[in-house]
């Protein structure tokens, strides 16, 4: 027999299998995003690649705006539905920014920082992407969690020593405005994969 737990606030499978999809969505990104530092500007064809998953996250966050629109019973509190939602939409943006920057700022080769947050984002995005599973039964997520905390203060150090190197030397004031904005694109995906763990650890906590 089904708990009065389960009676009263529904399976809400299909709000899982929605977070699922964004979760796949963001791990996508961060590895396109990635792929694509490692090999620019060769790979610069991999942005239109970033810019559809960014299409992508953003129909699944309309997809779970709708459901909750028209649901009266959710799994989860609908706010932390909202801040999961949003916080994932923002990982896939700011990644997509990063590589729209890329091509507007007629990037001819990556600093070897950005590189190296890129790949921070990549490994921080995949966490996520296995943590997300786990809320169907609300079990212990803070083995990724944990990881996506160390790998955001990892990224915090790499963001200060590259915007500081920007002004030694008499670099170009140019260069320096657009990498500091490359820089910048780069923390706030991080520090959003970061967030979307504070969430999840959160809910977890809520429904254990």
């Amino acid at each position: 027999m089904a708990s009065i737990s389960t009676l009263i606030r529904g399976t809400g499978r299909e709000y899982f299998d929605l977070f699922e999809r964004a979760g796949a969505n963001v791990e996508r990104a961060g590895a396109l995003l990635d792929e694509m530092l490692a090999g620019f500007p060769d790979s610069h064809d991999l942005a239109q690649e970033i810019l559809a998953c960014e299409g992508e996250g953003d129909q699944i966050t309309h997809e779970l705006i709708t459901r909750l629109n028209q649901t009266f019973v959710t799994p989860i509190d609908r706010q932390d539905i909202l801040d999961l939602a949003s916080s994932l939409d923002d990982i896939v943006d700011y990644t997509e920014e990063v590589a729209d920057y890329l091509g507007l700022y007629k990037i001819e080769a990556p600093m070897a920082q950005a590189q190296t947050l890129a790949h921070i984002l990549g490994q921080a995005t995949r966490q996520i992407a296995l943590a997300i599973p786990l809320l169907r039964g609300f079990r212990d997520v803070s083995e990724h969690t944990t990881e996506v905390h160390r790998l955001e203060n990892a990224g915090d150090r790499i963001v200060r020593g590259a915007i500081a190197s920007l002004f030694e030397g008499g670099i170009d004031p140019m260069v320096v405005i657009r990498w500091k904005d490359l820089f910048e694109r780069l923390e706030q995906a991080i520090d959003s994969t970061e967030r979307a763990a504070n969430i999840l650890d959160g809910i977890v906590i809520k429904n254990a």
